[in-house]
Protein backbone atom coordinates (compact mmCIF):
# COMPACT_ATOMS: atom_id res chain seq x y z
CA UNK A 1 0.00 0.00 0.00
CA UNK A 2 1.25 3.12 -1.23
CA UNK A 3 2.12 6.00 1.98
CA UNK A 4 -0.34 8.90 1.37
CA UNK A 5 0.57 11.47 3.57
CA UNK A 6 -2.56 13.99 2.36
CA UNK A 7 -4.90 10.78 3.21
CA UNK A 8 -3.20 10.18 6.62
CA UNK A 9 -3.89 14.09 7.44
CA UNK A 10 -7.27 13.82 6.32
CA UNK A 11 -8.07 10.72 7.85
CA UNK A 12 -6.43 12.31 11.11
CA UNK A 13 -8.60 15.78 10.78
CA UNK A 14 -11.75 14.32 10.04
CA UNK A 15 -11.85 10.51 11.29
CA UNK A 16 -14.66 8.15 10.39
CA UNK A 17 -16.20 7.53 13.54
CA UNK A 18 -18.54 4.56 14.73
CA UNK A 19 -22.25 5.17 14.62
CA UNK A 20 -22.95 3.13 17.43
CA UNK A 21 -19.74 4.01 20.08
CA UNK A 22 -18.30 7.18 18.03
CA UNK A 23 -14.64 5.69 18.57
CA UNK A 24 -12.53 6.12 15.60
CA UNK A 25 -13.07 2.70 12.83
CA UNK A 26 -10.22 1.32 11.81
CA UNK A 27 -9.47 1.15 7.92
CA UNK A 28 -10.94 -2.47 7.32
CA UNK A 29 -14.25 -0.97 9.57
CA UNK A 30 -17.28 0.01 7.83
CA UNK A 31 -19.94 2.71 10.00
CA UNK A 32 -19.76 0.19 12.60
CA UNK A 33 -16.62 -0.92 15.10
CA UNK A 34 -15.51 -4.19 14.93
CA UNK A 35 -16.67 -4.97 18.73
CA UNK A 36 -20.26 -3.24 17.92
CA UNK A 37 -20.64 -5.51 15.24
CA UNK A 38 -20.15 -8.19 17.45
CA UNK A 39 -21.95 -6.90 20.04
CA UNK A 40 -25.37 -6.30 18.26
CA UNK A 41 -28.11 -8.14 19.94
CA UNK A 42 -29.35 -10.23 16.68
CA UNK A 43 -32.47 -12.15 16.80
CA UNK A 44 -31.37 -15.42 14.95
CA UNK A 45 -35.09 -16.04 13.58
CA UNK A 46 -34.01 -16.59 10.92
CA UNK A 47 -32.90 -20.12 11.79
CA UNK A 48 -36.03 -20.78 13.99
CA UNK A 49 -39.37 -21.63 12.43
CA UNK A 50 -42.08 -20.42 13.92
CA UNK A 51 -40.41 -17.73 15.55
CA UNK A 52 -42.23 -14.89 17.50
CA UNK A 53 -42.04 -12.07 14.29
CA UNK A 54 -43.49 -14.57 12.57
CA UNK A 55 -46.29 -15.56 14.96
CA UNK A 56 -47.13 -11.64 14.91
CA UNK A 57 -48.55 -12.46 11.47
CA UNK A 58 -50.18 -15.82 12.28
CA UNK A 59 -54.20 -15.30 11.86
CA UNK A 60 -53.46 -12.01 9.89
CA UNK A 61 -51.52 -12.37 6.23
CA UNK A 62 -49.73 -16.00 5.30
CA UNK A 63 -45.92 -15.69 5.22
CA UNK A 64 -43.30 -18.70 4.68
CA UNK A 65 -41.05 -17.12 6.91
CA UNK A 66 -40.12 -13.57 8.95
CA UNK A 67 -36.79 -12.52 10.53
CA UNK A 68 -34.60 -9.33 11.79
CA UNK A 69 -31.39 -8.89 12.11
CA UNK A 70 -31.36 -7.13 15.53
CA UNK A 71 -33.61 -6.18 18.71
CA UNK A 72 -34.13 -2.49 18.78
CA UNK A 73 -35.32 -0.63 21.78
CA UNK A 74 -35.50 2.99 22.60
CA UNK A 75 -32.54 4.45 24.29
CA UNK A 76 -30.21 1.61 22.83
CA UNK A 77 -26.39 2.66 21.21
CA UNK A 78 -27.87 0.62 18.17
CA UNK A 79 -30.59 3.14 17.96
CA UNK A 80 -28.24 5.60 16.32
CA UNK A 81 -28.26 2.68 13.64
CA UNK A 82 -31.39 2.96 12.62
CA UNK A 83 -31.51 6.79 13.29
CA UNK A 84 -28.61 7.52 10.95
CA UNK A 85 -29.65 5.53 8.03
CA UNK A 86 -33.47 7.17 8.37
CA UNK A 87 -32.95 10.39 9.22
CA UNK A 88 -29.44 11.68 8.92
CA UNK A 89 -28.64 10.51 5.26
CA UNK A 90 -26.37 7.99 5.82
CA UNK A 91 -27.28 6.00 3.30
CA UNK A 92 -23.94 3.60 2.67
CA UNK A 93 -25.13 1.93 6.19
CA UNK A 94 -28.07 0.83 4.84
CA UNK A 95 -26.51 -1.04 2.52
CA UNK A 96 -23.40 -2.57 4.98
CA UNK A 97 -25.87 -3.89 7.09
CA UNK A 98 -27.84 -5.39 4.36
CA UNK A 99 -25.01 -7.25 3.47
CA UNK A 100 -23.97 -8.23 7.06
CA UNK A 101 -27.79 -9.51 7.64
CA UNK A 102 -27.42 -11.35 4.34
CA UNK A 103 -24.18 -13.37 5.37
CA UNK A 104 -26.33 -15.10 8.26
CA UNK A 105 -29.34 -15.89 6.11
CA UNK A 106 -26.90 -17.68 3.92
CA UNK A 107 -27.41 -20.28 6.96
CA UNK A 108 -30.89 -20.76 6.57
CA UNK A 109 -32.35 -22.33 3.29
CA UNK A 110 -35.52 -21.27 3.29
CA UNK A 111 -34.35 -17.91 3.24
CA UNK A 112 -31.24 -18.64 0.57
CA UNK A 113 -34.07 -19.99 -1.76
CA UNK A 114 -36.01 -17.01 -2.51
CA UNK A 115 -36.00 -15.69 -6.17
CA UNK A 116 -36.17 -11.99 -5.72
CA UNK A 117 -36.05 -9.06 -3.09
CA UNK A 118 -38.92 -6.08 -2.75
CA UNK A 119 -38.62 -3.64 -0.44
CA UNK A 120 -41.27 -1.52 0.73
CA UNK A 121 -41.86 1.27 -1.46
CA UNK A 122 -41.80 5.12 -0.14
CA UNK A 123 -44.42 7.52 -2.01
CA UNK A 124 -42.79 9.09 -4.57
CA UNK A 125 -43.19 12.43 -3.07
CA UNK A 126 -41.63 11.41 -0.08
CA UNK A 127 -38.50 10.07 -1.86
CA UNK A 128 -37.96 12.74 -3.61
CA UNK A 129 -37.86 14.86 0.04
CA UNK A 130 -35.21 12.48 1.55
CA UNK A 131 -33.63 11.44 -1.84
CA UNK A 132 -33.49 7.48 -0.87
CA UNK A 133 -35.35 4.37 0.40
CA UNK A 134 -33.85 3.07 3.32
CA UNK A 135 -35.26 -0.23 2.75
CA UNK A 136 -34.26 -0.41 -1.15
CA UNK A 137 -30.56 0.31 0.44
CA UNK A 138 -31.05 -2.60 3.03
CA UNK A 139 -32.30 -4.75 0.08
CA UNK A 140 -29.16 -3.97 -2.13
CA UNK A 141 -27.00 -5.16 0.65
CA UNK A 142 -28.73 -8.52 0.37
CA UNK A 143 -28.98 -8.75 -3.17
CA UNK A 144 -25.29 -8.69 -3.38
CA UNK A 145 -24.28 -11.42 -1.20
CA UNK A 146 -27.83 -13.74 -1.79
CA UNK A 147 -26.89 -13.29 -5.39
CA UNK A 148 -30.73 -12.30 -5.75
CA UNK A 149 -32.58 -9.14 -8.02
CA UNK A 150 -34.25 -6.59 -6.45
CA UNK A 151 -37.82 -5.78 -8.04
CA UNK A 152 -38.13 -1.92 -6.90
CA UNK A 153 -41.03 -1.76 -9.78
CA UNK A 154 -44.06 -4.21 -8.93
CA UNK A 155 -45.21 -3.30 -5.63
CA UNK A 156 -46.13 0.62 -5.55
CA UNK A 157 -47.45 2.90 -3.10
CA UNK A 158 -50.27 4.20 -4.11
CA UNK A 159 -49.97 7.56 -1.34
CA UNK A 160 -48.37 8.77 1.38
CA UNK A 161 -49.95 7.94 4.80
CA UNK A 162 -49.51 9.88 8.50
CA UNK A 163 -46.80 9.51 10.31
CA UNK A 164 -46.98 6.16 12.53
CA UNK A 165 -44.79 7.31 15.28
CA UNK A 166 -48.14 8.23 18.11
CA UNK A 167 -50.82 5.86 16.41
CA UNK A 168 -52.23 2.63 18.64
CA UNK A 169 -52.04 -0.72 16.77
CA UNK A 170 -55.64 -0.64 15.06
CA UNK A 171 -54.88 3.25 14.13
CA UNK A 172 -51.70 2.16 12.12
CA UNK A 173 -53.99 -0.45 10.43
CA UNK A 174 -56.23 1.97 9.40
CA UNK A 175 -54.16 4.19 8.55
CA UNK A 176 -52.05 1.67 5.82
CA UNK A 177 -54.79 -0.33 4.79
CA UNK A 178 -55.06 -0.17 1.08
CA UNK A 179 -52.22 1.87 0.00
CA UNK A 180 -49.88 -0.27 -2.11
CA UNK A 181 -50.78 -1.95 -5.29
CA UNK A 182 -49.12 -4.12 -7.74
CA UNK A 183 -48.20 -2.77 -11.02
CA UNK A 184 -46.56 -6.33 -12.62
CA UNK A 185 -48.46 -9.66 -11.46
CA UNK A 186 -47.03 -11.54 -14.20
CA UNK A 187 -43.63 -11.38 -13.54
CA UNK A 188 -44.03 -12.37 -9.88
CA UNK A 189 -46.21 -16.03 -10.55
CA UNK A 190 -44.67 -18.85 -8.64
CA UNK A 191 -41.60 -16.92 -7.19
CA UNK A 192 -40.26 -16.66 -3.60
CA UNK A 193 -40.70 -13.03 -2.76
CA UNK A 194 -38.44 -11.23 0.62
CA UNK A 195 -40.19 -8.37 1.17
CA UNK A 196 -37.69 -5.84 3.38
CA UNK A 197 -38.23 -3.08 5.58
CA UNK A 198 -36.07 -1.00 7.90
CA UNK A 199 -38.16 -1.71 11.30
CA UNK A 200 -40.87 -4.30 12.51
CA UNK A 201 -43.25 -2.48 14.69
CA UNK A 202 -46.79 -3.31 14.95
CA UNK A 203 -46.40 -4.84 11.40
CA UNK A 204 -49.09 -2.76 10.15
CA UNK A 205 -47.07 -1.72 6.96
CA UNK A 206 -46.02 -5.04 5.90
CA UNK A 207 -49.69 -6.85 6.47
CA UNK A 208 -50.14 -4.06 4.05
CA UNK A 209 -47.89 -5.06 1.20
CA UNK A 210 -48.48 -8.71 2.05
CA UNK A 211 -52.20 -8.18 1.40
CA UNK A 212 -51.20 -6.65 -2.32
CA UNK A 213 -48.38 -9.36 -2.93
CA UNK A 214 -51.33 -12.08 -2.16
CA UNK A 215 -52.80 -11.20 -5.50
CA UNK A 216 -50.25 -12.95 -7.06
CA UNK A 217 -50.91 -16.97 -8.06
CA UNK A 218 -48.57 -18.79 -6.65
CA UNK A 219 -46.69 -16.44 -4.63
CA UNK A 220 -44.73 -17.54 -1.45
CA UNK A 221 -43.44 -14.54 0.81
CA UNK A 222 -40.88 -13.88 3.27
CA UNK A 223 -39.99 -11.05 5.42
CA UNK A 224 -36.95 -9.57 6.49
CA UNK A 225 -36.72 -6.23 8.76
CA UNK A 226 -33.28 -4.89 9.90
CA UNK A 227 -34.67 -4.40 13.18
CA UNK A 228 -37.94 -5.58 15.18
CA UNK A 229 -38.90 -3.43 18.28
Amino acid sequence: MKFNPLNDLFDLLFPDLCVVCGNNLLKNEQHICAICLHNIPKTNFHLIKDNPIEKRFWGKVPVFRATAFFFFQKGSPFQKVLHSLKYKGNKEIGETLGKYAAVDLLDSPDFESVDVIIPVPLHPQKYKLRGYNQSELIGSGLSVILGKPQDTNSLVRLYENTTQTKKNVYERYENTDGIFKLSDIETLKGKHVLLVDDVLTTGSTLEACLKALLAVDGIRISVFTLAVA
